[in-house]
């Protein structure tokens, strides 16, 4: 049922030990479920059965002591303090670890809820194992470059991207960017020549929780030439790799 990944994945925070994943859900069978899902992959994995525990653990973690964690997989459903209010608390007290939170509430204000209270991300059970390994390596992932230092500009040849004001300068002419163009542009730039596939652009700035398809990916990226590029149609700077993605540069 479950496969193991022999690339067993480092701590961003940390790259001389595994990740380390706090599993708080009630219900004994899933939770060990999950357990054997993410040590099978490589993670290290604490579990408790209730909100007013994980509280406790979560305030008192220590990176020196070996109890800090990189990642909370959150149920809703718990006893003593509910997921909602336990994620709404750690985030008023500062906390900015990653969590995912796992329900059987699948509808579109439960989703926004969870969101709006600080997760990361919401996964709706029946889950399979795949998809949750998944989303967990995608929030560790986003977690891990918000923790790289950004640099205030980006330029290449006429183009120049001033992060922190949001602001785009092409051949001297300020342009007006969506923010979904610029966080887009602000990617390319970041990782110049490297080949994105329409997935992974969707995950890093769409989110995992995005409904729709990848001709949304393309769309941006044709708005993105018409603005950036002399011809368009005759693409410098956003190249389609054909069969993988689109790269910069």
């Amino acid at each position: 049922m479950f496969t193991l990944d022999p690339a067993k994945p480092l701590s961003l925070a940390n790259p001389g030990r595994a990740q380390h994943v706090l599993v708080v859900e009630d219900e004994d069978l899933i939770r060990e479920m999950l357990t054997l899902a993410l040590e099978e992959e490589g993670y290290a994995v604490e579990t408790v059965a209730d909100g007013r525990s994980a509280l406790n653990l979560l305030c008192n973690a220590d990176a020196n002591s070996g109890r800090s964690f990189d990642l909370v997989i959150l149920d809703l459903m718990l006893p003593q303090v509910n997921g909602l209010d336990l994620c709404r608390l750690l985030r008023r007290q500062g906390n900015a670890i990653p969590i995912l939170i796992l329900s059987a509430r699948g509808s579109e204000t439960d989703r926004v809820l969870g969101l709006e209270v600080g997760a990361d991300d919401y996964l709706t059970k029946p889950f399979s194992t795949r998809e949750l390994i998944a989303r967990c390596r995608a929030v560790l992932r986003r977690q891990g470059l918000n923790h790289l230092p950004q640099p205030m500009v980006l330029q290449h040849r006429d183009i120049v991207l001033y992060v922190q004001e949001c602001r785009v300068v092409v051949r001297q002419q300020e342009v007006n960017l969506s923010p979904k163009e610029f966080r887009l542009l602000e990617l390319f730039m970041t990782y110049p020549r490297r080949v994105w596939s329409r997935e992974n652009l969707l995950d890093r700035i769409w989110g995992a929780d995005f409904i729709g398809d990848s001709k949304t990916v393309d769309v941006h990226i044709r708005w993105l030439r018409e603005k950036l590029e002399i011809d368009p149609s005759r693409p410098e700077y956003i190249i389609t790799v054909r069969g993988f993605g689109y790269r910069f540069g």
